[in-house]
């Protein structure tokens, strides 16, 4: 199989490096970032583009752009990773409507593109008979969409709610375990990266939000928007509110939660129990779903990080594999 790679970041050299440890039969045929590109229809050296990344250097050459890439590569599938605009979805969109109109499969990270457009993408992509898939959109390496899409199909689910954001799962841990000040355990999650130095779109629970529409709209079929959703972040939590929460053996996390039946989609921060299960620590992620035929399921894993997110991109990309690229 085929690829060309859209993003040359974190996420982008994790797939790289993880395409090189596992020796998957997949040939990278072109890769791009915001400053450079290269297209190589006998396959890229990936090593190599790796240590030049990673000395600093570019990718490719500079006269090379994704749009290049899009429009000129030999490729089966399209692997989108570049970051996300949730404004517009572009540049990313640009690319994957690109890529489908090509008749090439596409698998992406990048919520922008699934969040705002994607009932024209579905169409798009069966219009033209090639897969578009986005695991890595939402919980990282957790399997919750083919899950749902594949594991559960059948099912009626319910209702479906969980910890969506890491950042503020390690915020909120930290408040609980060392009485810590929102501030303090802000300050500390930067400093180990977890936050971003503009934390607004993690703690007032935009992510957790835009995760929430992805699933309503390509799991639970409801066409929704970021705007429907309501939404409570957690900058104004404080100690105190932590220890009242500890003091009935409770504590506080940021919960999304969708309740397909009455058309509710909400993010804020909840009270649970110590001992329920969506109660995880540091910057895991936890999703329980509630189905009328296999019960309650809850899966927990990384929701985010290089490998992890890779992990979910390779897991589309051999499905895809297996399915058409081999048969075709």
């Amino acid at each position: 199989m085929r690829i060309a790679l859209l993003g040359f970041g974190s996420v982008g050299r994790g797939i790289a490096r993880v395409i090189l440890a596992k020796d998957l039969d997949i040939t990278v045929t072109g890769i791009a970032d915001s400053k450079s590109g290269i297209i190589d229809a006998a396959g890229i050296d990936l090593a190599a583009a790796l240590a030049r990344k990673e000395n600093g250097g570019p990718c490719g050459n500079a006269g090379v752009t994704p749009a290049d890439v899009v429009a000129k590569a030999d490729y089966d599938v399209l692997v989108e990773v570049t970051p996300t605009n949730v404004d517009d979805g572009e540049p990313a969109l640009g690319h994957i409507r690109a890529a489908l109109r090509r008749r090439k499969h596409v698998v992406t990270s990048n919520k922008g593109p699934i969040a705002l457009a994607y009932p024209e993408l579905r169409a798009l992509a069966e219009e033209n008979g090639v897969f578009l898939k986005y695991e890595a959109t939402v919980c990282g390496a957790i399997p919750l969409i083919h899950a749902m899409q594949e594991g559960l199909a059948g099912n009626t689910i319910s209702r479906l709610y969980g910890v969506f954001n890491g950042t503020c799962n390690y915020i909120l841990t930290r408040m609980a375990a060392e009485g810590l000040t929102y501030e303090q355990a802000l300050a500390e999650a930067r400093e180990l990266g977890y936050a971003e130095a503009d934390p607004t779109y993690d703690v007032e629970g935009i992510d957790a939000a835009i995760k929430l529409v992805i699933l309503a709209n390509t799991i639970l079929d409801m066409r929704t928007g970021l705007d429907s959703v309501e939404r409570t972040g957690i900058s104004l939590l404080t100690p105190d509110a932590l220890q009242l929460a500890e003091d009935q053996d409770c504590t506080i996390r940021l919960i999304g939660e969708i309740v397909p039946e009455a058309g509710v989609l909400r993010v804020s921060p909840r009270i649970i129990a110590k001992t329920h299960p969506l109660v995880v620590e540091g910057t895991l992620n936890a999703v329980t779903v509630e189905t009328d035929l296999a019960g309650d399921l809850t899966f927990i894993g990384k929701g985010a990080g290089s490998t992890e997110t890779a992990s979910a991109v390779i897991g589309d990309l051999l499905y895809i594999q297996s399915r058409h690229v081999q048969g075709s």
